[in-house]
């Protein structure tokens, strides 16, 4: 069991995400950063789909009460075991009473903390991913309890791994969305060479871009999206559809973000700058 001192700003439990109800309007969830989630549970020996902790700009305090195993991978948010800095990208031991921490947010915006064994949080529509209203909270709260498994022996194969330095990143890859041709010759230049800023407007639902390009009238039926479609308004605003993103939309889906763009994506904040390269040019 890990008992919540502090939740942080926005802390969830998710897994690789939750499929077959996009035709309920369910989205699919799962985590930002897929890439960086898997790399934490790769370290523990972990199944890909066992559950982690996302944690979203300021880390949580929590007090393990059973012995386990963990890694910590994605933003680098100063983790610190029971008051000493470890380092993200190995795998630690904790015993029952130590208190992991997280401190100053050095870059990126998530990062991901796996327990041996994964978090044994409640399974809904098939996944332990949080989201309100299928499951009862969207986030971790002060004096919650999570459950994990208790291991006081572990021999990892690797300790520790060399990250990329995904938060360096910022030119995401985009395949053509189904109403790309609406797209005019300005339309066009302005999409792929424009370095865009993230806006305020983010989250796990959608990230919006503060430069617009040329609108448009297209109209169209309420058709189906999907995590990263970029959706152009008629005012010319980019909007980047995200993990919790909805399931349909009546935008115009003008790009398709590739998956590994997903998860760059997914560790930038507002005021942080992106461009877009489209595949196959």
């Amino acid at each position: 069991m890990i008992k919540v001192i502090q939740p942080g700003f926005f802390t969830t439990i998710q897994d690789t995400g939750r499929f077959g109800y996009r035709d309920k309007g369910v989205p699919v969830c799962g985590c930002m950063d897929n890439y960086s989630a898997s790399m934490a549970n790769s370290l523990l020996e972990n199944d890909e789909t066992d559950a982690v902790m996302e944690i979203t700009m300021t880390g949580p305090k929590l007090e393990f009460q059973t012995s386990s195993f963990f890694s910590v991978t994605g933003a680098d948010m100063s983790p610190e075991l029971n008051g000493s800095p470890v380092n993200s990208y190995e795998v630690h031991k904790v015993n029952e009473g130590d208190i992991l921490s997280f401190g100053k947010l050095m870059n990126g915006f998530r990062s991901y903390l796996a327990v041996k064994g994964g978090f044994q949080t409640e399974i809904k529509l098939g996944s332990r991913s949080f989201y309100k209203p299928v499951t009862d909270k969207n986030r971790i709260k002060e004096r919650m309890e999570i459950s994990i498994e208790e291991f006081k022996e572990f021999s990892p194969k690797i300790s520790h791994i060399i990250p990329e330095a995904r938060h360096k990143e910022h030119e995401l890859l985009v395949y053509q969305g189904p109403e790309y041709n609406i797209l005019k010759a300005d339309q066009l230049k302005l999409l792929f060479n424009t370095k865009f800023t993230i806006a305020k407007e983010n989250n796990r639902m959608a990230y919006q871009l503060e430069e617009l390009i040329a609108g448009h009238a297209h109209k169209m039926l309420t058709s189906a999206t999907l995590p990263g479609t970029v959706q152009l308004t008629p005012a010319g605003k980019l909007i980047i559809l995200m993990r919790d993103g909805q399931t349909t939309g009546g935008y115009p889906r003008v790009l398709q973000l590739a998956t590994k763009s997903i998860a760059i994506l997914s560790q930038k904040k507002f005021g942080d700058k992106i461009s877009l390269h489209p595949l196959g040019r």
